[in-house]
C-alpha cells in the first residue's frame, strides 16, 4: 500500500457553547456530499493523532475447523502482542516469550503469511479504514441512520472507484453525526492476489477524550471458503485490542510538578530501627513493588482499581477461614494480556485479563487465587535482584525475556496441595465442582489452544496431561459438551470492560443470556464485538452546555 502522506492537523479554536450548537444542527442540514467532505476532513485529522500516540496492541488468532456435523471448533492459534508505531506504514515492536525470525519477514505489510503464520503488522493496519482516504478514489452511498449505543450515527457504503489504487478499503463505514469521526468501518481492503489476501474485518473506535475517537476492538473472519490456491479454506476468527493510549499515565514528571510542600514543625517521636527481619520484609517489598510498578509503566498491568477488589475478597475469605498470618499484607493486581496466566510477585497476586474473563463462578476464581495465596503461605518469595531498579533498564518489548515469575515443578506441586488444604476450610469447599470442571476443559483444549494457554509470566496452568489443581478433577462431574446447562468455561472477553485510554478495569454490564444450544456455550473461543458506544464525560458536557446556551 502507498505509504502514509504528510497532512497538518489544523486546530480549531471556538466557544465551548458555539461548538455545541454548531454541531446540533450540522448534521440536518448538511448536504450528504458536504457530510463526506467532514468526514474526509476528520480521518485525515484521525491520522495524524494515531502517528502520535503508541498503544499497545494485542491480536489472538484462532484457526476453525467444521466436522460433518457442522461442529466448528478451533484447531490451533497464535498470538501478538506490540507497541503500534504508525509513522511509516503500520509496524510495532513485538513482545516476545522467546525471539521468532516468523515476525521479522519482508513480506507486504498487509499480507499475511497464511501458509505459514499470520504477521501482526496486518493486524495493526485494520484499525486505519485508508492512509490516503479521499474522495477522489471513492463512491459514497448513504444507506441509514442508525444508533451504535448512543451514538447517533450516519451509515455510508464506501467502494473504491475503477481506477483507483490496489489496497484501498471497500465495505461500510459508521459516522456519528455531532463531528463526523468514524466510529465503526466494516469490510476489507481492496485488490488481493494469488500471493496476497486482505482479511475481513470490523474495526471500532471509541470516544476516549474529548473529540477523540480512537482504535479500540477489531474483529476479524474468514468463513473457511477457498480464496486462492495460496490460501485454501481459510477459516479463522481474530480478536485485536488496543489500550494503554495515555502517553501521561504513568509520568511521574507531571506529579512532581504538582507537589505542593507545605512548611511544617515534625513533632514526631524519632522513628525506631529496623530490627534484621523487618528489613528483609522491606527488601523483598522493594522487589515486589519494583516489578509492579515497572509492568504497570509499560501498560502490560492495570492500575490499581475496583477488580483488584473483588479478587481481594475472595482472597480475604480464604485468609480469614484459614486463620493465615501474612506480613506483609497480600495484594491482587490484574495483567492486562490474554493469555490465560496466575502467578505471584512477592505477595502480589497477578491473574490475566484472559484468565478472568473464562472463568466460569466465584469458586473457579476462588482455586486460582488459593494456588497463588498457597505460594505466599508456603514463604515462595520474589526474587530479590528485583530489588535494585537498573535491573529494569531495557526496552519495554523485551519485558517477557527479562522478566521471569515462573516457579520450580516442585514449588507448584506444593502450591496445589496447599491450595486444596485452604480451599478445604473455605466457604467454597462444597462448591469446587465447576472449578474441577473448568480445569478438564482447559486440559481438552490445551493441546490446540497451545498460544492461549502458554504465560508470559508465570507458569502454565496445562502441560501435556499435567494440570494445575488437578485434585479437583475427583470432585467434577462428567464433562458433557452437549448439555446447555453445564457451562465449565466461558468465551473470551465474558467479564472483564478495558478503558483503552486509562487502562483501568471495571466488570462488564451485560445482561445474563440464556442458551439455545450447545454450540452458544462456545469455551475458550473468539467472539465478534458489539460495544456499547457511548461520548466522554467532557463530549457530554459540552453537549449539555451547548444546549443551555443556543
Amino acid at each position: 500500500m502507498r505509504g502514509f502522506r504528510i497532512m497538518v492537523c489544523l486546530l480549531l479554536v471556538s466557544s465551548t457553547a458555539g461548538i455545541a450548537a454548531d454541531n446540533k444542527t450540522l448534521a440536518t442540514t448538511l448536504s450528504f456530499d458536504q457530510t463526506v467532505d467532514r468526514v474526509v476532513e476528520r480521518e485525515h485529522k484521525f491520522v495524524e493523532t494515531m502517528k502520535r500516540l503508541h498503544p499497545l496492541a494485542e491480536t489472538y488468532i484462532q484457526n476453525l475447523h467444521e466436522d460433518s456435523d457442522h461442529n466448528v471448533e478451533p484447531v490451533n492459534d497464535q498470538y501478538f502482542l506490540g507497541r503500534v508505531d504508525l509513522n511509516d506504514g503500520p509496524r510495532d515492536s513485538v513482545f516476545q516469550k522467546h525471539h521468532k525470525g516468523f515476525l521479522h519477514h519482508a513480506l507486504h505489510p498487509l499480507s499475511a503469511a497464511l501458509s505459514t503464520r499470520f504477521l501482526p503488522q496486518g493486524f495493526a493496519q485494520m484499525v486505519i479504514l485508508d492512509s490516503d482516504f479521499e474522495k477522489t478514489n471513492y463512491h459514497f452511498t448513504f444507506v441509514r441512520r442508525e444508533f451504535l449505543g448512543e451514538a447517533r450515527c450516519i451509515v455510508i457504503d464506501v467502494q473504491p472507484k475503477e481506477k483507483a489504487p490496489k489496497g484501498l478499503f471497500t465495505g461500510r463505514i459508521w459516522v456519528e453525526d455531532r463531528d463526523f469521526n468514524i466510529v465503526r468501518f466494516n469490510g476489507t481492503y481492496s485488490g488481493h492476489s494469488d500471493y496476497t489476501y486482505y482479511l475481513h474485518f470490523d474495526s471500532w473506535r471509541f470516544n476516549l477524550q474529548s473529540d477523540m475517537w480512537l482504535p479500540s476492538y477489531v474483529y476479524v473472519e474468514e468463513s473457511g471458503t477457498q480464496h486462492s490456491a495460496l490460501y485454501h479454506d481459510l477459516y479463522l476468527k481474530a480478536q485485536t485490542r488496543l489500550w494503554a493510549y495515555d502517553p501521561e499515565q504513568l509520568n511521574r514528571e507531571e506529579e512532581f510538578t504538582q507537589i505542593k510542600v507545605d512548611s511544617v514543625v515534625d513533632d514526631r517521636p524519632v522513628a525506631k530501627d529496623n530490627a534484621p527481619v523487618e528489613a528483609q520484609r522491606m527488601w523483598e517489598r522493594m522487589a515486589e513493588d519494583n516489578a509492579v510498578d515497572h509492568l504497570q509503566k509499560i501498560g502490560v498491568l492495570a492500575p490499581a482499581g475496583d477488580v483488584d477488589k473483588i479478587l481481594l475478597t475472595v482472597v480475604n475469605n480464604l485468609i480469614i477461614t484459614n486463620k493465615l498470618q501474612i506480613e506483609p499484607d497480600v495484594r491482587c493486581r490484574v495483567l492486562l494480556t490474554l493469555p490465560l496466566e496466575s502467578f505471584t510477585i512477592g505477595h502480589t497476586i497477578v491473574v490475566s485479563r484472559g484468565l478472568l474473563d473464562v472463568l466460569p463462578d466465584e469458586s473457579s476464581l476462588a482455586m486460582i487465587l488459593a494456588h497463588e495465596l498457597a505460594h505466599i503461605a508456603l514463604g515462595h518469595h520474589v526474587d530479590t535482584r528485583l530489588a535494585f531498579n537498573d535491573r529494569f533498564f531495557f526496552a519495554d518489548a523485551d519485558a517477557f525475556q527479562r522478566l521471569h515469575f515462573e516457579r520450580p515443578a516442585a514449588d507448584e506441586e506444593a502450591a496445589d496441595t496447599k491450595a486444596m488444604e485452604l480451599l478445604g476450610n473455605s466457604p467454597y469447599k462444597d462448591k469446587l465442582g465447576n472449578a474441577g470442571l473448568f480445569l478438564k476443559t482447559l486440559q481438552a483444549h490445551s493441546p490446540v489452544l497451545t498460544n492461549l494457554i502458554s504465560p508470559r509470566l508465570g507458569s502454565k496452568m496445562a502441560t501435556g496431561d499435567t494440570t494445575r489443581m488437578a485434585a479437583l478433577f475427583n470432585s467434577a462431574p462428567t464433562l458433557e459438551k452437549q448439555r446447555i446447562d453445564q457451562v465449565a468455561a466461558l468465551p473470551i472477553g465474558s467479564r472483564i470492560k478495558l478503558d483503552p485510554w486509562s487502562n483501568q478495569l471495571t466488570m462488564m454490564n451485560a445482561t445474563p443470556v440464556a442458551l439455545v444450544s450447545a454450540r452458544e456455550k462456545m469455551p475458550f473461543e473468539v467472539t465478534p464485538f458489539f460495544p456499547f458506544l457511548s461520548y466522554s464525560q467532557a463530549d457530554k458536557k459540552l453537549v449539555a452546555q451547548g444546549a443551555a446556551n443556543p
